[in-house]
């Protein structure tokens, strides 16, 4: 099902202004110049903050995960979306929590993380659960795309044996460089290091096909960012060619996150955030090849707000290394570079200088409350 625009015309949005306060904690830095192009308006009330700002429900269950076999819990999981999402939205019944977003109509793309498949993703059964919701409410399995940009990373998690049959599975490249995925029609534009291709163009099943995105991000460090939950999965994960943004020791992903995450359609139609964290890394990330730095927080995060659940999420990966003797997401040293793949191995070496930052300039965006006093945390143990 092909979508049009809303209407014909190009928006070109311009980046926003960084308030003194916020550049003053990096002097040096000087924000790249985005020229963004979509033929996509906002919403009146855009998916991200969207109808819970500032809000987030945790939850934690001991029996979701086994770290020794790694083996899931289903009905727990069950459990845990269950509540969480009745406490989100108020309502009693499991379901009316889910039409409180979804109508039958609705073409609904799941936004899973792969990038350290198969050692760590968006778990099969937290996906398999939000697709079964989502067919209490009426959408049916050939309305529901789960969604990533590649192919060879979706291909190690097997989704097809979790849900129903007519659910797409879909990459936007089915060889890593391949653009058939993407809309030319909507990208940012921007020259971080005089690469050669300037141009991150979002991926055409977003714009041409979905209505409504659930972002299922896990809980990850991150070399360049610093962790990557809500807004990078999002915002990485629904364009081209976004590792250019870092390069050497330096990254652009302060700002380059937050501008992406904030490109129409993507700002509107995403509603709802389910962060997976049964599994989480916290030191090498995104990827996970051994199990050295994986741990297990045994949580998960729902709301609508990104800069509030990513806002969570710095505290957990940066405690969890300090519990770990490692160095903390927000150590900026270049004493502490190590360029290469190296740093893997040693948690007080980084790839890149993080960009833990990118959080609180996501908030400067409009995209959610940052302020850690102002997000109100309804905790549920299960």
């Amino acid at each position: 099902m092909e979508r049009k625009p809303m209407k014909r015309r190009t928006f070109l949005q311009a980046a926003a202004t960084v308030p003194v306060a916020l550049a003053n904690t990096d002097p040096q830095k000087d924000l790249p110049k985005y020229r963004v192009v979509t033929p996509y308006q906002p919403w009146p009330n855009p998916g991200m903050p969207g109808r819970y700002a500032g809000q987030v429900v945790r939850l934690h269950a001991e029996k979701c995960i086994d770290p020794e076999s790694e083996k899931v819990d289903v009905p727990t999981v069950q459990q845990m979306i269950s509540q969480g999402m009745r406490s989100l939205t108020g309502h009693g019944d499991a379901r009316d929590s889910w039409a409180h977003f979804f109508q039958p109509g609705d073409v609904v793309g799941i936004k899973v993380n792969c990038s350290g498949a198969p050692g760590i993703c968006s778990t099969p059964e937290v996906v398999a659960e939000i697709v079964r919701n989502l067919g209490t409410v009426g959408v049916k399995p050939e309305n529901v795309w789960i969604y990533e940009r590649f192919q060879n990373q979706m291909n190690t998690v097997h989704y097809d044996r979790y849900v129903p049959s007519g659910v797409h599975i879909w990459a936007a490249e089915t060889w890593r460089g391949s653009i058939l995925g993407y809309d030319p029609k909507v990208y940012v534009e921007v020259d971080f290091f005089g690469e050669d291709d300037t141009r991150s163009n979002m991926c055409r099943v977003i714009t041409q096909h979905l209505t409504k995105i659930i972002n299922v991000p896990n809980m990850k460090d991150h070399g360049a960012a610093g962790v990557t939950g809500c807004l990078k999965n999002i915002a990485y994960g629904g364009f081209s060619n976004v590792a250019r943004s870092h390069s050497g020791v330096t990254t652009n992903t302060y700002s380059f996150i937050g501008t992406l995450a904030n490109v129409e359609p993507i700002r509107s139609r995403t509603v709802l955030s389910i962060m997976d964290g049964l599994r989480g890394v916290w030191h090498g990330g995104p990827f996970s090849p051994s199990r050295k730095f994986r741990f297990y927080p045994k949580q998960m995060m729902i709301g609508t707000d990104p800069v509030a659940m990513d806002r969570l999420l710095l505290d957990v990966i940066d405690d969890k290394r300090k519990a770990e003797h490692a160095m903390s997401v927000w150590t900026r040293s270049k004493d502490h570079i190590r360029p290469g793949r190296g740093y893997d191995d040693d948690p007080n070496f980084d790839r890149f200088i993080r960009e833990p930052g990118h959080i609180e300039y996501a908030s400067t965006l409009g995209l959610g409350v940052y302020d850690i006093q102002k997000i109100k945390v309804r905790k549920i143990e299960i």
